[in-house]
């Protein structure tokens, strides 16, 4: 039975509801102090998966040419409208605390925890995992980091950053009931490869929730679809 995902999308869902509701009790130095720390153990994860590559030329092949991909389709500006529209949408209903944050912070921290909560290597092979052995606690031990974070998050952004539930859940299910038929086509350095690539948007993902540089990590998503593929060729080519 697969419950990994309902876990990991409530989680994000309540994590972000109290953290709206708390907003105006919430400390600023908390606001500012734990997203600083959510973004080091984003790139501390992203060390050990990054470190996991079978084929060190995959990672970076794949992360050239999916930025290439998603920066000729505009996806990272994409997705921001959809963000956009999310808390429109949403602020209607439950207004967002008044943080005084711009359109266009919002917008940059808003991508950024869409990637971190549905793009992540860990969410991914997490659910990939659980729909192979039965074995959620690789998305349940996730699951703590997202409420987290969500709810330091939704501080500032509102009640959006629970919308984020929604596309999480949707790729986790999709990925965990399509893993019996995806996993037995790969290979262990097929996976260790997707792994790193995964790393590498978490790295870069880091970088960003830290406010070091803002790197347009959406546009580096269809780095994950290159992955394997790539992976699987050039052992072929070169053993």
């Amino acid at each position: 039975m697969i419950i990994g995902p309902y876990i990991n999308g409530a989680a994000v869902l309540f994590g972000a509801i109290g953290g709206a509701m708390l907003a105006k009790r919430m400390p600023e130095r908390l606001r500012s102090a734990m997203p600083l720390t959510f973004g080091a153990a984003s790139m501390a994860m992203s060390v050990i998966l990054i470190n996991k590559a079978a084929h060190m030329p995959v990672m970076v092949l794949s992360g050239i040419l999916g930025a290439l991909v998603g920066e000729m389709i505009y996806l990272e500006k994409g997705i921001g409208k959809l963000g956009n529209f999310a808390r429109n949408g949403v602020e209607k209903i439950l207004p967002a605390p008044k943080t005084g944050i711009t359109q266009e912070e919002f917008l940059e921290k808003f991508v950024a925890i869409i990637v971190l909560f549905c793009a992540s290597g860990t969410g991914i092979f997490g659910s990939m995992h659980e729909g192979m052995t039965g074995d959620s606690s690789v998305l349940i031990a996730k699951s703590f980091l997202d409420f987290f974070t969500a709810a330091i998050f939704a501080t500032t952004l509102g009640y959006a950053v629970a919308t984020i539930a929604v596309p999480q859940l949707a790729i986790q299910l999709a990925l965990a009931f399509g893993a019996v038929l995806i996993l037995p086509l790969t290979t262990p350095a097929m996976q260790a490869d997707f792994s790193a690539v995964g790393g590498l948007l978490m790295l870069a993902t880091g970088f960003r929730i830290c406010g070091i540089k803002v790197f347009p990590v959406a546009n580096m998503l269809p780095a994950l679809l290159f992955a394997m593929p790539i992976s699987a060729l050039w052992v072929r080519v070169f053993g």
